[in-house]
């Protein structure tokens, strides 16, 4: 498959290598043409100069950006995602990390939506840090990844966007507060097996 990652600081370096390394094809891109073309040289990926070119080539987009640049990012990609998964990895922060952007309002990922009107929206990978997306057996036991969408082929039983957001928000504030190594992550113990098969 051909993934584009528009952003290539830890998360998208982190998604990126695991990608690559499951055989899919990938482009990396960023507004730093110099790191993006750095990491593309570490996992293995290509580079092109622009979230619209990366976009117009992928059958999916992954966003691993901070979520300040979602909107001009969305506007630049509008016109190639029609119809495409789009991966939401941001995690909709205020400015200084004292809570949720989106409180009292639609998630970021909703919001995402809404730019992106022919995309197939799909939160994923913002519960996960960038430490742990890279080696994802933590304390001896795989993590759990959370997924979000309101796509019809793409929808399970989930929390409601929001809830994954908040969720995420709960990890980086402890992580935050006790100055912590960024090697937590949550795991879904005794889930019922209909709830896994979705």
């Amino acid at each position: 498959m051909n993934i584009a990652i528009i952003g290539s600081g830890n998360v998208g370096s982190a998604l990126g290598s695991s990608l690559v390394s499951a055989g899919h094809r990938v482009t990396v891109t960023a507004r730093d043409s110099v790191k993006a073309t750095t990491v593309a040289a570490q996992i293995g990926a290509s580079v092109v100069p622009s979230a619209l070119a990366a976009a117009e080539a992928a059958d999916v987009i992954v966003l691993a950006i901070p979520y300040g640049a979602v909107e001009s990012v969305a506007k630049e990609i509008a016109a190639a995602v029609s119809g495409k998964v789009v991966i939401d990895t941001t995690n909709p922060l205020k400015a200084d990390y004292s809570g949720l952007a989106t409180d009292g309002g639609p998630s970021g990922a909703e919001r995402i939506a809404a730019q992106l009107p022919g995309a197939r929206v799909v939160k994923a990978f913002n519960t996960l840090f960038a430490s742990i997306q890279a080696d994802t057996a933590v304390h001896g036991q795989t993590v759990d990844g959370l997924i979000a969408a309101d796509d019809a082929d793409a929808k399970t039983t989930v929390a409601e966007l929001r809830e994954l957001e908040s969720l995420a928000w709960l990890n980086i504030a402890l992580q935050l507060r006790t100055g912590g190594s960024w090697k937590s992550s949550f795991v879904l113990i005794g889930a019922p097996d209909k709830a896994i098969a979705a």
